[in-house]
């Protein structure tokens, strides 16, 4: 309980974890933006299944929709192509397995695995099925939520690798994109295209009538806000409790039922805000993160705009 869960929670991500996917993906040219793949709610590797969260599948996909309506299937492909390396490389770019370096004491620094990792700390061989258990944000890749939270802001402000810190107030000064002390801050030396890609389809995962977060849009148009779902698994379906229907996570006791995740962003044309929210064993990400998401987003875009009337 005396724990900050903030900076020293270490979660997996899951599905929130898919735009780093995507993107080490599109940079090492493994796909293109209209790259499509069938799901038809589960992927064959050897011996073993892997299920999409969407039962019967999202049919024929490409990227953009892949990410809006988290396309469990597309991500499990592109991953296996990718490979877990290049993964973890992409993921260290936009600030996940090391300390952010917030003014803060006890933060931790999450856990990006690599083939050598799991090498040297296990003594054991990487598995294939495990690349595709990380290509879902799930398996051995833990996250703080302030990981989450940076990653959003990089991902959403040109790419810059700006670090997190504490302020009592902020001024228009230090508000404005042309702010130099923006500069301090390297790129992340990602693709602007590949960037945009992303951010549109967080926009239509919120914004969509198919985006898994679009029960949760802002409706004021100047306010809306972009975003993406995320739900954890924290135990094991059997295959017996596929075949008779996966229980539901109110059927469940508390410490077994997911935890509901959700990054997201705000205003969508000129981002000022970004935000990451963990609800532990709350359930769904669309159902009971990102309404958390939305309120506060909305909160803080309204008092935005009484500072500044």
């Amino acid at each position: 309980p005396l724990t900050n869960k903030v900076i020293a929670g270490r979660y997996a991500p899951g599905s929130t974890f898919k735009m780093i996917v995507l993107l080490a993906a599109l940079e090492k040219g493994v796909v293109t933006p209209s790259t499509e793949i069938f799901c038809n709610g589960s992927i064959e590797l050897g011996n073993a299944k892997f299920h999409c969260w969407h039962k019967f599948g999202h049919g024929l996909v490409n990227s953009h929709e892949a990410l809006s309506q988290s396309c469990d299937v597309y991500f499990y492909e592109i991953a296996r192509r990718t490979g877990v390396d290049k993964i973890s490389s992409m993921a260290q770019r936009i600030g996940f397995g090391e300390k952010l370096g917030i003014d803060l004491p006890g933060e931790q620094d999450g856990l990006m695995p690599t083939k050598r990792w799991k090498r040297e700390r296990l003594d054991k061989p990487w598995h294939q099925g495990e690349t595709l258990l990380a290509g879902i944000g799930q398996g051995y890749v833990l996250s703080t939520p302030l990981q989450l939270g940076i990653m959003i802001a990089r991902l959403v402000n040109g790419g810059i690798a700006i670090k997190p810190r504490l302020t009592k107030s902020i001024t228009p000064s230090s508000r404005d994109q042309n702010n130099p002390h923006r500069r301090d801050f390297p790129s992340i030396g990602i693709s602007s295209f590949h960037l945009n890609l992303i951010k549109d389809a967080m926009i239509d995962a919120v914004n969509s009538p198919k985006g898994t977060a679009f029960r949760s849009r802002i409706f004021a148009r100047n306010r809306r806000m972009g975003g993406k779902t995320g739900t954890v698994q924290v135990r094991r379906i059997s295959k017996s409790e596929r075949e008779q229907g996966v229980k539901k996570n109110e059927n469940l006791e508390w410490k077994k039922r997911d935890h509901a995740l959700f990054v997201g962003f705000a205003p969508i044309e000129s981002p000022k805000y970004a935000t990451a929210i963990v609800v532990e064993h709350g359930g769904s990400g669309s159902s009971k993160a990102a309404p958390i998401a939305r309120d506060i987003l909305a909160e803080a875009q309204k008092r935005d705009s009484a500072k500044n009337s």
